[in-house]
């Protein structure tokens, strides 16, 4: 083995784009796992979710960034903080451009922004990542391609598709391939660095999402309360051994307004079941047992906008 093939390589690499471009699919299919929630709400991803991808000479740590808007609240403004402290901080930018739609301002915007780091000082290399490639032609593909290289000075562009895994060992190769040599950082079974409660609570958030109005998944936040095993007969005082009784799950699922909290419960209770169900299902699979989940809705007045109950809530 030449000592070029021995080199390792290891580094932190930012999935950027307006929202709702694919960064949230992206990052699970590099990664081979669910670590960060999807839907097709704008403004899904709240934090700079961190992917770890494991491979013998290299370890990739993936940024799945919250998408980057003109921002209208308080949380919308630390959101678009959140990207642009991440984004200082990595070695590899991938700048995602779905090939479904066209280049317009938003994506201009963040290119500004990307061109602006690179002056002065040397920034991150910047890779165009053209998403969904498996929703239009080949020929709309290319003609997308040769839009996105006249945006920036990219490093490398590459057309992928996270749905059908189209391009995403190649766009691996690339990432990696401008990775600092460096050791692994961290175990070769870690998958991601969320803590287990905020996997949870995303995962509510996620089945909270579905089939709601547009104005209302900027309102929904949802705090994990506790995680406790308890003895199968339900006596809450009772020792149990851990594994051996229930895990019980208990949340609070907050939105901003007394209408929204009737939304998201629905007339007698309907709502909050289907989105208990479709949370409960991920969490037994991320947990890998069965759960029972407690949860319960309620309102924090205007809490986007309030940095007090904005801090309670983890931002």
């Amino acid at each position: 083995m030449t000592d070029e093939m021995a080199v390792h390589r290891s580094g932190f690499a930012a999935l950027v784009g307006r929202p709702n471009v694919g960064k949230s699919t992206l990052t699970n299919a590099l990664v081979g796992e669910k670590v960060a929630i999807t839907s097709s709400k704008p403004q899904t991803t709240r934090r700079a979710i961190r992917g770890i991808l494991t491979r013998e000479d290299a370890q990739l740590v993936l940024v799945d960034t919250p998408g980057v808007h003109r921002p209208r609240t308080l949380l919308g403004e630390r959101l678009n903080d959140l990207v642009r402290e991440t984004l200082a901080e990595v070695d590899v930018v991938g700048f995602c451009l779905p090939a479904d739609q066209k280049i317009g301002p938003g994506d201009r915007f963040i290119a500004q922004d990307l061109q602006e780091m690179r002056q002065g000082r040397r920034g991150p290399r910047v890779v165009a990542i053209v998403t969904k490639c498996d929703l239009v032609s080949r020929d709309e593909v290319a003609a997308h391609l040769l839009a996105v290289d006249q945006l920036l000075d990219f490093d490398d562009i590459v057309p992928i598709s996270a749905v059908t895994g189209t391009q995403v060992g190649v766009l691996v190769d690339v990432l990696v391939s401008h990775l600092p040599k460096g050791p692994q950082l961290y175990p070769d079974d870690q998958l991601t660095e969320e803590s287990r409660d905020d996997r949870i609570a995303e995962l509510i958030r996620e089945a909270a999402l579905e089939g709601v109005r547009d104005e209302l998944p900027h309102s929904i936040a949802v705090v994990v309360e506790e995680v406790t095993e308890q003895a199968r007969d339900g006596d809450p005082f009772a020792e149990v051994e851990p594994g051996a009784g229930r895990l019980v799950v208990r949340a609070n699922l907050f939105v901003e307004r007394e209408s929204q909290k009737g939304i998201i419960i629905g007339k007698g209770g309907s709502r909050l079941k289907e989105v208990g169900s479709a949370a409960r299902a991920e969490i037994n699979r991320l947990l890998g047992r069965t759960v029972h989940l407690d949860l319960r809705v309620k309102v924090a007045k205007d809490w986007q906008r309030d940095p007090k109950q904005l801090g309670r809530l983890g931002w």
